[in-house]
């Protein structure tokens, strides 16, 4: 049997950015991109499906926010693999995505993590998508300074990046798109670098025979 390919994600904003980058990048069906409804969710989601594989070629994928400290995600995420049965969990992450080879002997996926929004930088899905404007794009500095100005911000610092992106889109040429359509659109480019490496490691992991 060919196995399970599940990808493990924080919310349903990341699904649609997940699902349109493989659309765009022609990367083979994953069996459910699944969205957990936050980062704690997820975290605590991860043990229950890497024991739940039943086939040797089932594979389970994580995408998730390093939020405002990427080394207290990796050391979370670190612990989780080793106390499921990884013994050669990297002490860092890799830049281009951590791929985990299942154990030998066990009934463990193939496991891997993607840690948004690039694998070095702390951050979330939003400065991620950042990353996919095009290079020399005034309305994002626009977009920056309409946010900093804000007389009295009814949001959380931690959500800066979401009302920054979200006021870019609102200035495209289709006022509000989401986040994975903004991308097929192009309004986000699904050819740069930073998307280029996301499914580059989407792909190694789910399909590494045609990687």
């Amino acid at each position: 049997m060919a196995g399970r390919k599940l990808l493990l994600v924080e919310g349903t904003d990341d699904l649609h950015v997940m699902g349109h980058i493989c659309g765009n990048h022609g990367i083979p069906h994953l069996d459910e991109i699944r969205p957990h409804g936050g980062a704690d969710p997820l975290l605590e989601a991860i043990p229950v499906q890497l024991k739940s594989a039943s086939d040797e070629g089932d594979v389970v994928g994580v995408v998730v926010d390093a939020d405002q400290e990427i080394l207290t995600r990796w050391r979370q995420l670190h612990r989780i693999f080793e106390d499921a049965g990884y013994p050669n969990v990297p002490r860092q992450l890799d830049p281009t995505g951590t791929i985990l080879d299942s154990p030998i002997r066990s009934l463990l996926p193939r496991a891997g993590v993607w840690v948004m929004p690039d694998n070095r930088t702390d951050g979330v899905l939003e400065d991620f998508l950042r990353l996919l404007i095009p290079q020399g794009d005034t309305l994002l500095d626009h977009a920056s300074q309409s946010v900093a100005s804000i007389p009295k911000r009814r949001f959380s610092p931690n959500d800066e990046p979401k009302a920054i992106i979200h006021t870019w889109l609102a200035w495209q040429e289709e006022p509000g798109r989401p986040y994975g359509t903004a991308i097929t659109a192009r309004f986000l480019n699904p050819e740069s670098d930073e998307a280029t490496a996301l499914a580059s490691w989407i792909r190694r992991l789910f399909h590494p025979e045609g990687a």
